[in-house]
């Protein structure tokens, strides 16, 4: 019985959420304009073109940025479940934390956190 409801929950969910989509397309007024349709760059005019290369750093910060924020995730569900895992689950997520330590002191000391 408790399937059906959750099942219930997530049609009524869904058929709101596509409801909502269809009457926000429907109902917008259409208006295009020349302020709407032109580049935006932090409130100011663009003073080039946009096609200048940046810098191969910004890239590679933000790509272990997105890295170690994602393995920072993992925790959350270990947080949750702390007492169901017990002393195994404990050691894993150790390891997995010094695994993270290890990469992040290994980033750091090849300088691929250096900005300059």
């Amino acid at each position: 019985m408790e399937m059906l409801g959750a099942v219930y929950l997530s049609c009524c969910c869904f058929g709101i959420s596509l409801l909502a989509f269809v009457l926000s397309y429907l109902l917008v007024e259409k208006v295009p304009e020349q302020e709407k349709s032109s580049v935006y760059e932090c409130g100011f005019d663009p003073y080039e073109i946009a096609r200048i290369p940046f810098s191969v750093r910004f890239f590679l910060v933000g790509i272990l940025f997105i890295i170690f924020d994602l393995e920072v995730v993992f925790l959350f569900p270990w947080g949750v479940l702390y007492i169901i895992m017990g002393g195994l689950g404990t050691w894993v997520v150790y390891l997995f934390l010094w695994i993270l330590v290890v990469g992040l002191v290994y980033e750091w000391k090849v300088g691929g956190l250096d900005w300059e």
